[in-house]
């Protein structure tokens, strides 16, 4: 199992590593003299994954009544792998400001509830028209469009149920505005307006700036309300919510980035989707603008903007500097 780290020498590196996740749910706290190891983001990425999988199996059940094909539709896209590094963040950042993730795992899933959503309805013949996701058949292939878009539909619903109800620590206020910036993410304002920025701009040219813009709002938003949601219900004050923001602002770009960076030069079988899509659609790109390396190298810039805005944080941030590093460094 490799050990990893980021490997650009100009990075700030931690001030020292955090031990290894004992427990899924257990906040890693150091002993004083104690010699520390190094940190595992393997394991840390596995054992939050699972933790998530565990709660997302839970909130959205099976059901046998009229509406089963339905749940059956939800669950085979929002159980069917994946990253998870969304609630995944959520939850970093909750540990970061010295909060329990227990406060945020209900939030956390909602997020991937919503970031499910987005993938079933842009894999739908009206939008991307994809056949293939993580691997497997998209949702309409096996259920039918119809069933697929009402699949998309509920989980986009039944996550802020789930988010409003799960049990926390922070007071109603501080779990009203968390839902109120998550709704914003995913709505016209952020993700939904990002969408269709993207779709009108098909064949059109865009520059640098009008790209990022897209991104900011298509992707980026969800990543900034995963970031600031999970350290708001674990107790953040607004300074640490303005640096977590600048975080969470560089590492979701730098994850867009480097996803159009994938789908030039990976292939289907490695990322489980169709690759090459973008350039046969007409869309814009990193790549298309910048050129590959150029492209890289301002993914690494982000990842060292994502470091140096942690950097008032302690060894409880640990994990969202690793994370800054795997969407910068990830091949898949």
């Amino acid at each position: 199992m490799r050990q990893a780290k980021p490997n650009h020498a100009s990075i700030p590196r931690p001030a020292r590593a955090a031990a290894p996740v004992a427990d899924a749910c257990a906040v890693t706290r150091q002993t004083p003299g104690a010699r520390v190891a190094a940190f595992d983001l393997d394991r840390y990425l596995a054992e939050r994954a699972a933790l998530v999988e565990r709660e997302l199996a839970r909130v959205v059940p099976e059901s046998n009544g009229p509406a089963s094909t339905l749940s059956a539709a939800m669950r085979y896209s929002l159980l069917g792998g994946g990253k998870r590094l969304r609630p995944i963040l959520a939850l970093a950042a909750c540990e970061a400001v010295g909060g329990r993730i227990e406060n945020a795992i209900g939030f956390a899933c909602a997020i991937e509830m919503i970031h499910t959503y987005s993938l079933i309805h842009d894999d739908l013949p009206c939008m991307d028209d994809d056949d293939l996701r993580r691997g497997r058949p998209t949702n309409h292939k096996v259920y039918g469009e119809a069933i697929a878009t009402l699949a998309g539909d509920g989980l986009l619903t039944d996550a802020f149920t789930i988010a409003a109800r799960a049990p926390s620590a922070a007071g109603p206020l501080v779990v009203l505005d968390t839902l109120a910036e998550l709704a914003e993410a995913a709505g016209s304002s952020g993700m939904v307006g990002g969408q269709v920025i993207d779709l009108l701009d098909e064949g059109r040219p865009v520059d640098l700036a009008q790209l990022e813009y897209l991104h900011s709002k298509k992707t980026g938003a969800l990543f900034l309300t995963a970031v600031r949601g999970g350290a708001r219900l674990g107790g953040a004050d607004s300074a640490q919510l303005a640096a977590l923001a600048e975080y969470a602002r560089a590492v979701g770009l730098a994850f867009q980035v480097i996803d159009d960076v994938l789908d030039v030069e990976s292939s289907t079988e490695r990322l489980g989707k169709r690759t090459q899509k973008d350039q046969a659609s007409g869309k814009a790109t990193y790549p298309a603008i910048l050129g590959l390396e150029e492209s890289r190298r301002l993914a690494r810039q982000l990842e060292q903007r994502a470091l140096q805005a942690l950097g008032a944080f302690d060894q409880r941030a640990d994990a969202l500097r690793y994370l800054a590093s795997f969407a910068v460094e990830r091949a898949a």
